[in-house]
Formats: C-alpha cells, structure tokens, sequence
C-alpha cells in the first residue's frame, strides 16, 4: 500500500469485505479499490502489486474515457454508473465508489452482469467512506470540468498504454495509442485490446 492514507486496519477491512464479495459472485477473480488518477489503494490477494498496478491504470484510464463519453453524449454530467470491456477470457466491472475512488472488478466470461454489479453496489455501501480517495492531482476549483476533459481522457489512457505496453509492445500499445489519437470511435477496441492482455488468465 503506497500513500492511501489509511491505516492496517482499515486496509484489512477492506480486504476483507472484498474477499467476501469475492465469494458471493461466481466467476468473480479480482476486486481492486483505485484512487480516480489510477492509484492503487486495496487490493484481493490473488492480485499481485505489479497485476494491481496495471490494473488500476486500465481502470483509471476506462473510467476517464466512459466520463467523457457521458459529457458530449449523456446528460452532461459526466456521471458514470458502470463501466465495463468484455474481453477474450474476461470482464472488468467499474463503479464509482465514494469521492475520487472507483471499484473494479475482474471476472470470468461466464459470471453473472447482474449479480456482480448488485455484489459490487453493495460493497460500495459496506466500505462507505472508506473508499474517499482524493486524487493526487485534485481537479482546480476553478474548472470542475477537467476530470471529463479530452485531454484528461487521453492523458489517462496514456498511463495505461504504459502500464500494460511492455506485456505486448507491438499490439497493445498501438491499439492503446489509437485511443488517445482517434477518439471515441477507438475506445472499445482500445479498452478490449488492452484489458485482455494485461487481464486474460495465465497458464502455465
């Protein structure tokens, strides 16, 4: 744990409740607490700190990508109730969960939507203010617009075409990096691409 500002205990708690969520949803691999600028700050066990690392950057860069979509094409908000890539061996869940903090969720192909999104609400209530992660680089007052600017999009796919370009170089960067450049059009193919190469179970 790096910086979270929460103590063991609360950490164990959170591993915890994560665990439990683990084992109410069939299918259900990894669940991970993230800060909104892709800062790792609770983890399941069977994730690694380095898989934990990607992770958080795909999921930051996801949900970054799903707000903006929200402002030029939703209310204007940019609220995002879930975001989610189906991809080759997987699907990777996000929810908003408490101020500048996000949940995700890392399952098998087979698992249930609805039943892991109604364990994931849940859980966002059990942890409750637990989840409140201020970013590290806090949105100006004076442009509250920033978190769901393009550019903030981009840059966030950016960390994550980082995280996971050194597993697949030539085709999950460049796929990753056709998401910055080209937009909205790009996003699922980027998103799937990426997920599933850092995500996909290993085999031995």
């Amino acid at each position: 744990m790096t910086g979270t500002g929460i103590g063991t205990t609360a950490d164990d708690r959170l591993t915890w409740l994560m665990e439990g969520l683990l084992e109410r949803t069939p299918g259900a691999r990894h669940a991970l607490v993230l800060s909104r600028d892709g800062l790792r700050l609770c983890r399941t066990p069977e994730l690694s700190v380095d898989r934990a690392d990607q992770l958080s950057a795909i999921a930051a860069g996801i949900q970054s990508l799903s707000q903006g979509a929200s402002v030029e094409f939703g209310d204007g908000s940019g609220g995002v109730r879930t975001a989610m890539a189906e991809f080759h061996g997987g699907v990777l869940f996000i929810v908003e969960a408490g101020e500048g903090a996000h949940l995700a969720v890392v399952t098998d192909e087979e698992a249930d939507a609805g039943l892991v999104g109604h364990n994931m609400s849940e859980l966002v209530e059990q942890l409750g203010e637990h989840l409140s992660a201020k970013p590290r680089h806090p949105t100006s007052a004076t442009n509250p617009s920033a978190a769901t600017d393009p550019t903030a999009a981009r840059n966030a796919t950016g960390i994550a075409r980082n995280a996971a370009g050194t597993r697949n170089a030539a085709g999950s960067t460049g796929t990753m990096g056709a998401a910055g450049t080209t937009g909205a059009a790009a996003v699922t193919t980027a998103t799937t691409t990426t997920a599933a190469t850092a995500l996909a179970p290993r085999t031995s």
